[in-house]
């Protein structure tokens, strides 16, 4: 069973916090893993089947702007972790982001289940190129994609 996670919210109207609940859809699981600035902005879910892998976040205040909506940093955050996951996955390397490019579909807005995936188009020894999407639900909300530096350790060649 997935551990839930409940995001502290404030309802600007109202004056108000409440608690947003992060249940995660089915086979979704609570990402342990990430670095403190990911793990900061969370709590996100990851999920790996046969067929691929997906993070999912359920947007919270905090995650908006003063439209209340997604902010588009938090988007190209998750994002970027999306494709960061697909170099990794794929080369067994970190990528490091040279370049990200997003186009903004539509908004996300709290209490909404934000998930979305990635893959490497193409893979060199020292860069990878990919590209991934997030959605709500069918509703297609940003398409990215990136460039990566594979990172290597000290005294390594590429």
């Amino acid at each position: 069973m997935s551990e839930i996670k409940k995001g502290v919210t404030g309802d600007s109207e109202a004056g108000e916090i409440r608690d947003i609940e992060s249940h995660p859809p089915e086979g979704f699981e609570l990402s342990s893993t990430r670095g403190p600035y990911t793990t900061h902005n969370g709590p996100f879910f990851h999920k790996v089947s046969d067929e691929g892998f997906w993070h999912g976040v359920r947007v919270q205040r905090r995650h908006c702007n003063s439209q209340g909506i997604a902010h588009g940093g938090m988007l190209m955050s998750f994002i970027d972790g999306l494709l960061g996951t697909a170099v990794w996955r794929a080369t067994r390397g970190v990528g490091l982001t040279v370049r990200l490019n997003s186009d903004f579909l539509s908004s996300a807005r709290p209490g909404e289940w934000l998930e979305g995936t990635a893959r490497v188009t193409h893979a060199g020894r020292s860069v990878v190129f990919c590209e991934g999407e997030l959605y709500v639900g069918a509703r297609s909300v940003l398409k990215a994609s990136g460039v990566f530096k594979l990172r290597h350790r000290h005294g390594e060649k590429p």
